[in-house]
């Protein structure tokens, strides 16, 4: 079996419920910083461009997460927790009418985590 790179909480699972029921198809997108620190974006499908400069890392409660490449090269080591807490982002991630935000907690893989990784995927855009 091997190890996923994103997992989400069971609250971030919720609101992704809720969000799924208005907007749709789901997709994530790891902001690099630009806008709200580095966030966890979340739109509706198509809402955001992917370019080949992204992969896929996997999915998580049916929703893709997408990171670029050269961050992903920093962040490859950890595995990324989708959270949810209260409060408004500065970003565009479509939670935020709800008063909620995304956010990202990481550890580091052990070594027996990081020898079953589960591959990223290139976009093809």
């Amino acid at each position: 079996m091997s190890t996923p790179r994103v997992l989400i909480t069971d609250e971030a699972a919720t609101v992704i419920d809720q969000l799924r029921e208005t907007h749709g198809p789901l997709m994530f997108h790891q902001s690099g910083g630009c806008c709200d620190g580095s966030s966890p974006m979340c739109y509706a499908e198509g809402d955001f461009r992917l370019g080949r400069s992204d992969v896929k890392l996997g999915e998580v409660h049916g929703v893709p997460f997408y990171m670029e490449k050269s961050q992903f090269e920093y962040w490859k080591h950890t595995q990324l927790t989708v959270g949810v807490k209260p409060g408004r982002g500065s970003s565009f991630s479509i939670e935020i009418p709800l008063g909620l935000r995304f956010l990202i907690d990481s550890r580091l893989y052990t070594e027996e985590e990081a020898e079953a990784l589960a591959p990223v995927e290139r976009v093809d855009a």
